[in-house]
């Protein structure tokens, strides 16, 4: 890889730390992301369809031929796909009521990779339906003091979050630039060394017998 690609680099983990940053009360999932656990990722998700206003669904996975561990994840809205019907259009359940399912299309899709951390590799971010943001119902009874708490927490859980993708980006960064760096040191002495061995051929004296 020469200086060309390790700009390119360079320029892509800078737009992924550009896509942390969009938004000043809400941090928005990016392709790239890494999360610790699939967990992790499932938390931070549930946080921002908390705050978006909608709610997740633990979505379809796919499983290792090896040892069955899932390497892969969808978290989807909750208003994804359509009601299902059985035969002859008898519903499945005893009991009629109103289908929530809306064929909604947002969700993250996060998969393993060999470092073993889960890494978002898709996020559809519209949604086909209004979204509420929750809030919660003794909200309105807490004084101005316990709603001030309340943002002040959530700002802070915010900032984590924050931090977190920064240190991972610009970790990810260093470890590129310091491979790049690597190997053109050793083609620079490959260089070196060539010249000399030149120089030290030409200074040889002629064999004249």
């Amino acid at each position: 890889m020469d200086l060309e690609a390790v700009a390119e680099t360079v320029e892509g983990s800078a737009r992924k730390i550009s896509a942390v940053c969009e938004g000043s009360s809400i941090l928005e999932p990016c392709v790239g992301m890494e999360f610790e656990s699939e967990d992790s990722a499932k938390h931070f998700y549930d946080e921002y369809a908390r705050r978006e206003g909608f709610i997740v669904r633990l979505d379809r996975c796919h499983r290792s031929e090896v040892d069955n561990r899932i390497t892969s994840r969808r978290f989807s809205c909750n208003k994804q796909g359509f009601y299902v019907r059985g035969r002859n259009g008898a519903r499945l359940v005893h009991k009629p009521r109103a289908s929530i399912r809306e064929g909604c299309e947002a969700m993250l899709l996060i998969k393993v990779n060999k470092c073993g951390k889960w890494v978002v590799t898709k996020f559809v971010k519209e949604h086909s339906h209004p979204l509420h943001a929750s809030s919660s119902p003794s909200y309105t009874m807490m004084d101005s003091k316990d709603r001030k708490i309340q943002q002040l927490t959530k700002e802070l859980q915010h900032r984590d979050l924050q931090c977190q993708q920064y240190r991972r980006l610009l970790l990810s960064l260093l470890e590129t630039v310091d491979e790049q760096t690597e190997l053109l040191s050793r083609k620079v002495e490959l260089v070196v060394n060539r010249v000399k061995q030149l120089e030290n051929e030409e200074q040889k004296p002629l064999d004249t017998h």
